[in-house]
């Protein structure tokens, strides 16, 4: 507990900024879902208490996911019951737990860089475009909706134009003098007075937005509807009584089990991707166990899936929300879940005096440094092979979803994996001996059967006469399906005069390469 604490001045201010975006998105998330607004408060308790101290993220914030509300509106449709969706829930949790158990974490290693930043530089657009609409007084879609196609047949830009066409001014105005603060807060002579660096400049803004709110009360052209601001529901008879639980007759229901397998698989493969993410925000460069992270997630799930809440993961806009608010540990996390708790109980009136277009604008700060010009330009610098899977990622992020743009940059990465495969397994050497001229190529260290095309390709080019000797004295490992394209040209080019030598002067396997390829060929015999 000692290290939980030891950076409390800084997470503590940064606590009550991430309670402050987090509140209206678990709300909205809910609200996207067909579920009841409660469920996203608990999931956001469950995820910063329970998962936060759980987890090994220093930074990573979790709770309801914007992702996951597609799956959890049809599912709750097709089982036909929340309480049936909940049993799916908690053995959603079960599974994750059982993932992290069996070490499935080392997945996260397994995304480059460039789709992690094209998932960061992606979101952050989202962030910006999805919070315009707020941030002009256009509140009628859910707060945190991340999708490009909406409910309401209507796409991220066609939303952003309607938008703008007919704005709310006061919050326009809120929206305009919440960004100032917030810039001026950054600039180095605030930083001078260290009074003022306990008190972020988020949280400056959103006490801003309310004063102001409060102002244009009254005054024409100024003044906010209620739909203008965060909205929580009503608990007055108790919070125990808002609490729904799972039907234990799912246990036996095959479509249950399938929904549970749905959103295990899901809320990991986002969690994961989430934590390489905060991993590279991180200024320290703490690295978060993978398999720890989905244990906890798992155990999280349970809870949650047991009194009534929604799907937790970890969020990339919460958490980036965190580390931009000058968040040092894993406190900031579970202080956001306990004041959710506590504002449900104790100041539910004083949060609805929040306007959304505060929110929006810590927002839209917050997806401007996640998709900075400047990352797209050193993205760039790095070559076409870097660059294009990033904007691959970001289009796709954009334009589809976070885990189709994913999986489209990782499919691109691929193509140029294989692409270098293909040109570049070996280089050539022109050289001599007493027998006249030899080209030599030597092989790289790895030799796989991605390889076969570049290297038949260049033994089917060969003139005749040609002295080729095939220099394996640094690979370790060459693939048999390489071996057989080299025994096969061995025979075919014969007759031309062309000459076909492999020389390892190390063993590459715990064979020679004369008994492989003899190995080969007589099994394909």
């Amino acid at each position: 507990m000692k290290n939980l604490f030891s950076s409390w001045r800084s997470d503590v201010p940064s606590s009550v900024v991430v309670f402050l975006v987090a509140m209206p998105l678990c709300l909205g998330i809910a609200l996207a879902s067909g579920a009841p607004l409660i469920a996203g408060l608990i999931a956001g308790i469950i995820g910063g208490i329970v998962v936060g101290l759980y987890s090994g993220s220093a930074l990573g914030v979790s709770g309801p996911a914007a992702g996951l509300a597609a799956i959890v509106l049809t599912s709750i449709g097709q089982l036909g019951s929340f309480p049936l969706f909940l049993t799916s829930v908690a053995l959603a949790g079960a599974i994750q737990l059982t993932l992290g158990i069996m070490r499935a974490g080392v997945i996260a290693y397994y995304f480059p860089n460039s789709v992690i930043k094209g998932m960061l530089a992606g979101i952050g657009l989202i962030i910006i475009l999805k919070q315009i609409p707020h941030a002009v007084g256009d509140d009628k879609d859910w707060m945190g909706d991340e999708s490009y196609a909406q409910v309401d047949e209507l796409n991220t830009f066609q939303e952003l134009w309607f938008a703008v066409q007919n704005p709310a001014w006061g919050a326009v105005i809120i929206t305009m003098a919440c960004i100032a603060i917030m810039l001026l807060w950054e600039r180095p002579f605030i930083k001078r007075f260290k009074a003022l660096t306990y008190l972020p400049g988020p949280l400056l803004a959103v006490i801003l937005g309310t004063v102001l709110s409060r102002l244009f009360g009254g005054q024409e052209g100024l003044m906010l509807a209620d739909l203008h601001f965060v909205r929580l529901p009503d608990l007055s008879d108790g919070f125990g009584t808002a609490l729904t639980f799972p039907d234990p007759a799912g246990l036996s229901n095959g479509l249950v089990w399938t929904t549970a397998i749905t959103i295990a698989i899901v809320a990991s493969l986002e969690t994961l991707l989430c934590v390489e993410a905060t991993d590279k925000l991180d200024p320290e460069k703490r690295i978060t166990p993978a398999n720890r992270e989905l244990r906890a997630q798992g155990v999280g799930n349970i809870l949650s899936g047991l009194v009534g809440g929604l799907p937790i993961t970890q969020v990339i806009v919460r958490s980036s929300a965190n580390m931009q608010s000058g968040a040092r540990s894993k406190l900031s996390a579970v202080l956001h879940g306990a004041l959710i708790l506590l504002s449900l109980w104790l100041i539910p009136g004083l949060m609805n005096m929040i306007p959304l277009a505060s929110l929006a604008a810590i927002l839209i700060i917050t997806g401007f440094k996640l998709a900075k010009p400047p990352l797209f330009t050193d993205m760039y610098k790095q070559g076409w092979y870097i660059f294009i899977p990033f904007l691959a990622t970001v289009l796709g992020v954009v334009f589809i979803d976070l885990l189709k743009g994913v999986a489209l940059g990782m499919c691109v990465g691929i193509f140029f994996v294989l692409r270098n495969s293909y040109l570049t397994p070996f280089h050539v050497v022109d050289d001599t001996d007493e027998d006249g001229p030899i080209r030599r190529v030597i092989l790289s260290e790895e030799v796989t059967f991605f390889n076969k095309a570049s290297i038949q390709r260049v033994l089917s080019r060969l003139p005749a006469g040609t002295h080729l000797v095939l220099d394996a004295d640094r690979t370790m490992n060459l693939d048999p399906d390489v071996l057989e394209i080299i025994h096969e040209a061995q025979q075919r080019e014969q007759e031309r005069g062309v000459k076909i030598e492999l020389v390892c002067h190390r063993t590459v396997t715990k064979r020679s390469t004369e008994e492989l390829i003899e190995a080969v060929v007589g099994q394909r015999a």
